[in-house]
């Protein structure tokens, strides 16, 4: 079967370095259960279905490289899924915890990473390649012009690596960005201590106006409020400035 078309629609930028491809597949830690996304024509799963140590389960939206996968890795069939991963049930694909690996769509690597926020408690790793300003927002420390509400927001439940850089010159056809693999391991917090949805609006909020003080950026979540709170910490900082643990203790002074 011939190669597949690359479609811009999907955001398709098919990896075609081998030695990049294995060492992705190298990051993944420890075997179980692994997801693939986006797997395309296959580079990294060539180098999963070798593992022994993997079950190996793949997601895939575009009707020809499913079509290519089933058939070059036959042995596949069974535990393919045709569909959006955005919208796929993953509690249906593995009953217990899962790993996750592939190269993301760049058009769509944040809703993955909410995605994935949302089933954090099946999911302890994540080995993924995105575009290398992503990588490096996720991975920022707080006081970092790149921290953000991606930062935030996974760092408060995993430990985040970046890994290395990869070239444009790795793929087919080749992006106008360079890109980044980087792991994320799931940390040993268990709870926030305070609401984790207000936690996630306060995160969004702030940042959404990362140039105002909170003071200012929390004017509508305060207004909100039944009832305004005696002390509320951080006021005068700007979002940028606070850590994870920072940012649950004003979610907290807010209830």
């Amino acid at each position: 079967m011939p190669a597949v078309r690359p479609k811009k629609y999907l955001g398709q930028h098919f990896l075609t370095d081998q030695s990049v491809a294995q060492s992705i597949v190298a990051a993944l830690q420890g075997g179980g259960s692994v997801l693939e996304v986006g797997p395309g024509m296959g580079v990294l799963t060539a180098y999963l279905l070798k593992r022994e140590d993997i079950l190996l389960k793949v997601v895939e939206i575009d009707p020809e490289s499913v079509s290519y996968l089933l058939s070059h890795f036959p042995s596949l069939s069974s535990g393919l899924y045709e569909a959006d991963f955005l919208k796929l049930p993953l509690e249906k694909v593995f009953d217990g915890k899962f790993s996750i690996i592939g190269n993301f769509p760049y058009n769509i690597s944040s809703q993955i990473f909410f995605k994935i926020l949302d089933c954090l408690d099946s999911v302890p790793q994540v080995v993924c390649m995105i575009q290398k300003e992503v990588a490096e927002r996720i991975a920022a420390e707080p006081g970092s012009k790149t921290y953000g509400i991606l930062s935030v927001l996974l760092q408060a439940w995993y430990d985040i690596e970046y890994l290395f850089t990869v070239g444009e010159g790795a793929f087919n056809p080749p992006p106008k960005v360079k890109s980044a693999v980087i792991r994320l391991t799931r940390n040993q917090r268990m709870e926030l201590g305070c609401d984790a949805s207000l936690f996630k609006q306060v995160v969004k909020t702030t940042f959404n106006q990362r140039r105002k003080t909170i003071r200012n950026s929390l004017k509508p979540v305060l207004a909100s409020l039944p009832e305004l709170p005696t002390f509320i910490p951080y006021l005068d900082c700007r979002p940028e400035q606070l850590s994870v643990e920072e940012f649950v203790e004003l979610t907290k002074s807010l209830l």
